[in-house]
């Protein structure tokens, strides 16, 4: 019971942190001109490798318009199915790649280190990380009506 309250609690703090990077990228109006920038930031940066630079010159920029559209609806998305535990592992294996791609482009922001570490706990504590789940309280309730 106690692993179930410690994963469940690592796996929804992991949620709340990506729905405020989310909301804090939807209040600043995240967009194309976001993304540029870390395309351009790539660019001229030697601490970024230069698989990522590729990617932002080839993939980024050409789609800068819907990279910054689409990067705080993921995040946002991903903390909404962290906090219910919904694909909690699958959650938990896009958040520590989307901290990976962050930090590749250089990136670095206080809280990530943190995110990566309680992605960690989510994958460490699959089994028990789900237990407090929407789905989890929706069949144990479901369960106990049947019987």
């Amino acid at each position: 019971m106690a692993a179930s309250i410690l994963f469940g609690a690592v796996r929804v703090g992991l949620g709340l942190l990506w729905l405020h990077e989310g909301y804090v990228k939807f209040r600043a109006h995240f967009g194309r001109a976001d993304i540029l920038l870390v395309v351009d930031g790539a660019s001229a940066n030697s601490r970024v490798p230069e698989y990522f630079r590729f990617v932002a010159e080839h993939l980024l920029r050409p789609t800068a318009d819907l990279a910054g559209i689409m990067t705080p609806l993921t995040e946002v998305a991903l903390g909404l199915v962290l906090v219910l535990g919904v694909f909690s592992t699958l959650s938990a294996v896009a958040s520590a790649g989307l901290l990976a791609v962050y930090w590749s482009s250089d990136q670095l922001i206080a809280q990530y280190p943190i995110m990566a570490l309680l992605s960690v706990g989510v994958l460490a504590g699959q089994g028990h990380s789900s237990y407090w789940s929407i789905m989890a309280l929706t069949r144990r309730r479901s369960a106990h009506d049947q019987s």
